[in-house]
């Protein structure tokens, strides 16, 4: 399976629990989906932007995804909370069920996805 980087964004650009910075990803009926990166405990994790719980973007303005106390991921639409560093339900009608997490890698002040050819799950 072919592995390749691609820039999405430069590392300053995410600000620890701050605004999420939003990108799409090819998916595998080759249409795109949303994505969005954030910064938490130092690191970035990148996620498929669409709730568990049913089919929507989860931001309720573009890029802000945190909770009031930067601890949760948290859908504008029903209140599903999910845990930054894993994408899995914390709280609320997510039920067990998690974010699809996007593999990234940061180095040389840049932030990449890691794209592999067989693509996202559907």
């Amino acid at each position: 399976m072919a592995r390749r980087q691609r820039l999405i964004a430069a590392s300053d650009q995410i600000a620890e629990r701050g605004k999420g910075l939003r990108f799409s990803v090819e998916s595998p009926s080759g249409g795109s989906w949303p994505a969005f990166a954030i910064r938490y405990g130092g690191a970035v994790f990148a996620y498929v932007n669409r709730c568990a719980h049913i089919s929507v973007e989860l931001d309720w303005a573009e890029g802000n995804f945190f909770d009031t106390s930067g601890l949760y991921l948290v859908c504008a639409t029903h209140g599903a909370a999910y845990f930054p560093d894993s994408g899995r339900c914390a709280a609320g009608p997510c039920k067990g069920g998690g974010l699809q997490p996007l593999p990234t890698v940061e180095h040389g002040g840049h932030v990449y996805l890691i794209e592999q050819e067989d693509g996202l799950d559907e």
